[in-house]
């Protein structure tokens, strides 16, 4: 038996319709629908952790958390897995208030506190070096993603953590490739685990697998105190905006389209691209017939 039919049978074994595990999940709904959202992301959570080896080494995360529908999605099935027994690992959530105009302060760490989560919220005003930085009409996206990266690898330094942990997701991956292949020029994506560049860090990305469609009606469910991003949700004409319309547009057309471009970024066959570093085309010979 292969590892996602073992982790989909451990899962069956534990969980069930009227299993309430963590108590964030004390106000779940009791549907069978929900349950087997519920059962289908846990089970790409567990590959993604044996595919990836994300546990190897692990003793402590700190798992971002925005206030979006991703990074709450991650934490709760986290702690679901955790309360299972099944992620022998230490949880810190983290927010960085990045001083965002309006942003509700009180939301997360009250959020955190009332479900029993050990949390750091962490202010930084990285809002006005982007505004700064950033010429009026441009995106903001990129910056603002490496000030907040870099802030969060240094609190997690600091809390003693083996690996900063984010809710990036399936459309994430997909929409970061096509961007890199229509606007770069290369062949590259967001890797579910990546070394950080000093080299004493782990970024993973457990949600790897997982659909974004899935991961709103479960935080739908779950009713999770979502907040906004004003900052780079407000501008229109991203490059990514444009990546996930072509991408949902294929979806409709051809359903089933996004797992079959996933697993292709799984299956690389470096003789059939045209990269001479990853293949030594000049080593070709051909076979003397006699």
């Amino acid at each position: 038996m292969n590892i996602a039919a073992n982790i989909a049978d451990d899962l069956e074994s534990v969980v069930s319709v009227d299993d309430i595990g963590h108590a964030l999940f004390a106000d779940a709904p009791p549907s069978v629908s929900f349950n087997k959202l519920r059962k289908r992301l846990l089970r790409q959570v567990r590959q993604a952790f044996d595919d990836f080896d994300m546990l190897k080494g692990q003793k402590r995360w700190l798992v971002g958390l925005s206030g979006g529908k991703d990074s709450y999605g991650l934490l709760a099935l986290l702690l679901d897995l955790k309360w299972r027994g099944l992620l022998p690992v230490e949880l810190i959530a983290c927010n960085l208030d990045q001083g965002q105009p309006n942003f509700p302060k009180h939301v997360l760490p009250d959020y955190l506190t009332r479900i029993g989560v050990r949390h750091r919220i962490e202010y930084r005003d990285t809002y006005s070096i982007v505004k700064e930085k950033v010429p009026e009409g441009a995106t903001y996206c990129s910056l603002c993603s490496r000030l907040r990266r870099g802030n969060l690898y240094r609190i997690a330094r600091e809390e003693g953590c083996d690996a900063l942990v984010l809710g990036h997701h399936r459309e994430d991956i997909l929409e970061t490739f096509f961007m890199n292949f229509f606007h770069g020029g290369r062949l590259a994506s967001m890797p579910a685990k990546l070394l950080n560049d000093e080299g004493d860090l782990m970024l993973l990305r457990p949600l790897a697998y997982a659909a974004e469609d899935d991961l709103a009606k479960f935080a739908a469910a779950m009713q999770f105190p979502i907040i906004p991003c004003d900052l780079c949700g407000s501008q229109d004409g991203l490059q990514r905006n444009a990546m996930k319309d072509m991408l949902a547009d294929i979806e409709r057309r051809m359903p089933g389209r996004k797992d079959t471009m996933l697993r292709a970024l799984a299956h690389v066959n470096p003789s059939h691209l045209l990269d001479p570093k990853l293949f030594d085309f000049s080593g070709l010979t051909v076979s003397d017939p006699s």
